[in-house]
């Protein structure tokens, strides 16, 4: 069976005077691209922002690999890597010391960063603009550097929130391909998106939220069910819930 990564079970969450949250659970394992989707507003980005030890729950709990997020967070800091579509790369540091800055904030040695960033540098292709200032960088680029420094500690928990929504077509295809690869390698891949063409091609069992609850979960099959496509099934379930 495969590896389960990370375990949301019955999460709440309170902003203000807004209840984001309201109970929700769901599971994503290792090896796969779990989708969590909903319109905006949802509360994805905040379930995410839970995950990553960015917000505390106010009920429930959150475990990645096993490491409660309220207890232990820099464990769980170490096994989680973030991409959004809010880039928020240091406009003035170059692309390189972007990523270095991250590597030692998530707790790479010293002796072993210049290799961590030698190697996402390679890996990303991004060695002709690695000692370009970030705020020179085209998006696509910066996206890049984004990506580079949520994996150059090489967290087995990757999560993508929105990561295509300010990107043209090709820098999008690089992003989606990433993805694919970082499954392959055995990463649990969280894929955050209203976008129901991209989850459908990539997500192998995804989650639906609405106004904080979950509405349906399950293979992308099982939840598109028997309409035409995703999408169909998405808008259907989300009047629904009303």
């Amino acid at each position: 069976m495969t590896e389960s990564a990370v375990k949301v079970d019955r999460l709440e969450k309170t902003l203000g005077s807004n209840t984001v949250l309201r109970g929700i659970s769901f599971e994503a394992r290792s090896g796969e691209i779990f989708g969590l989707l909903g319109p905006n507003g949802a509360g994805k980005t905040t379930t995410l922002r839970v995950i990553c030890t960015l917000l505390a729950p106010d009920a429930g709990s959150v475990e990645v690999l096993g490491f409660d997020t309220r207890l232990v967070p820099r464990e769980v800091r170490r096994r989680v890597g973030v991409v959004t579509a809010e880039i928020g790369v240091y406009p003035r540091l170059t692309a390189r010391e972007n990523i270095a800055y991250f590597a030692e904030l998530s707790g790479v040695a010293d002796g072993d960063i210049d290799r961590r960033v030698d190697a996402v540098l390679d890996r990303l292709d991004m060695r002709d603009y690695a000692r370009q200032r970030a705020e020179s960088l085209s998006s696509g680029q910066k996206q890049k550097v984004a990506i580079a420094r949520a994996i150059v500690h090489d967290p087995p928990v990757l999560m993508f929130d929105e990561p295509t929504s300010n990107l043209d077509v090709l820098a999008s295809r690089e992003i989606r391909q990433f993805m694919v690869e970082a499954k392959g390698r055995g990463k649990c891949v969280i894929f955050s998106t209203h976008v129901l063409h991209d989850a459908e091609r990539l997500c192998d069992r995804v989650t639906i939220i609405h106004q904080g609850r979950v509405v349906a979960s399950g293979t992308t099959a099982e939840v598109r069910g028997g309409y035409q496509d995703l999408e169909d099934s998405f808008l259907s379930l989300v009047e629904a819930a009303r």
